[in-house]
């Protein structure tokens, strides 16, 4: 079918003309508002050119010192008069007999008083305390009498409790303590077996019996 249309109604020939004024105008007009100026706003009030004084009136900085306080009131004293006689009955009337003519006994001393001394614990000695059958009957002592704490058990615990104590020179114990502890429980029973034990046979010094300190470690150990 044939267009009926005249050539020269058809508007489509100037598109790309209409196209490129609208374009060009677009660009215009962006260029004229980023070049347009504005006219500086004039202040309300000048402030610079204002005569004011406030920055003068700055009230003085004063130190207001508090009033001394009060003095308590104390009141006085309250004075009680105690009765000076004092009552006592049903005293028992002590009666000591003396003969006039009988002399005093006279009390000589032969010789000063001796000071009694403790007698010095010994460290080190010639020979050294040890228990009674030797170090065998030592371990078969602690084989019978050396209990294990069942709550150490139940935990697992294990350990080496080293005790320190003193062997007298009739052969007991004293002064028993841990010098390296291993568990509470397991210190316990290790100075329990000690205390417990029987006479030792006490150190020898200079060819007597002495006091002297032993430390000795007992070892606890799960199978």
């Amino acid at each position: 079918m044939e267009s009926k249309k005249h050539e020269r109604a058809d508007l489509r020939r100037w598109y790309a003309a209409f196209f490129n004024l609208g374009l060009a105008l677009s660009v215009g007009a962006v260029l004229v508002a980023f070049e347009w100026k504005a006219e500086d706003d004039k202040p309300l009030l000048d402030i610079s050119k204002a005569k004011t004084d406030w920055d003068m009136d700055i009230a003085p900085i004063t130190i207001q010192t508090p009033p001394p306080p009060k003095a308590p009131v104390v009141s006085p004293p309250e004075i009680k008069v105690i009765d000076d006689d004092i009552k006592i009955d049903n005293l028992t009337a002590l009666e000591v007999d003396l003969a006039s003519n009988e002399p005093l006994p006279v009390i000589e001393l032969t010789e000063p008083p001796k000071k009694e001394v403790a007698d010095v614990i010994h460290d080190f000695t010639e020979v050294r305390a040890e228990f009674n059958g030797g170090m065998e009957a030592w371990y078969k002592y602690l084989r019978g009498n050396l209990s294990y704490p069942k709550q150490a058990q139940r935990t697992g615990m294990e350990g080496t409790v080293i005790v320190r104590f003193v062997v007298n020179t009739n052969g007991s114990i004293q002064d028993v303590e841990v010098a390296r502890s291993a568990y509470p429980a397991l210190d316990q029973a290790a100075m329990d077996v000690i205390l417990n034990s029987p006479a030792w046979k006490p150190a020898r010094h200079n060819g007597r019996a002495v006091r002297s300190r032993m430390t000795i470690p007992i070892k606890f150990k799960l199978n």
